[in-house]
């Protein structure tokens, strides 16, 4: 299973699959934006192996470049990368998946390669792998927001941020 309509929550236990599928998107923007990528990693929890995830794949596409990116959007977009226009603070959102549909499959978040918001994602993703009760920590909050918020992915998204906070910090202390 990959994909869920825009704004639900929905978990699913780990898909194996989910590392090949990743590791073909992560393929397939290096290709796309050679000059402009530095790395590509994947992210969130799709990109950790014991709990449950929303089936959307997250990859972080790290750029020392943003110009070079955004010239790039129209190539992404015949590859079905679509940029949101509810962009960040020193990030890029592109999802993929059936938009006409409101069906998202992939976020692809375009940061600073070797920044704070990159070092970051790494060092969460590799802290909740190699720390197996950290990981269930995470996982029951999860489970209960989206038992509460399966129609209201704000409310979800906003409940997870303490404990990404908490498990982030400990996770720099552990490097």
């Amino acid at each position: 299973m990959l994909g869920l309509k825009r704004g639900t929550v929905e978990l699913y236990p780990h898909d194996p699959e989910w590392e090949d599928l990743s590791s073909a998107a992560a393929q397939e923007l290096k290709e796309i934006l050679t000059d402009a990528c530095e790395d590509v990693q994947p992210v969130g929890s799709t990109a950790v192996r014991s709990i449950a995830a929303k089936p959307i794949l997250d990859l972080a596409v790290g750029t020392g470049d943003f110009d070079i990116v955004l010239k790039k959007v129209p190539e992404l977009e015949r590859h079905g990368y679509i940029l949101r226009k509810d962009e960040r603070p020193r990030e890029l959102l592109l999802v993929k998946g059936d938009l006409e549909k409101d069906f998202i499959t992939h976020h692809i978040h375009v940061i600073p390669y070797g920044g704070k918001e990159w070092s970051d994602y790494l060092a969460f993703r590799d802290y909740l792998n190699r720390d197996p009760e950290a990981a269930g920590e995470y996982e029951r909050v999860k489970l209960a927001l989206a038992q509460r918020y399966a129609d209201d992915r704000p409310s979800y998204t906003a409940g997870k941020a303490e404990i990404i906070r908490c498990l982030l910090s400990k996770a720099k202390k552990n490097q």
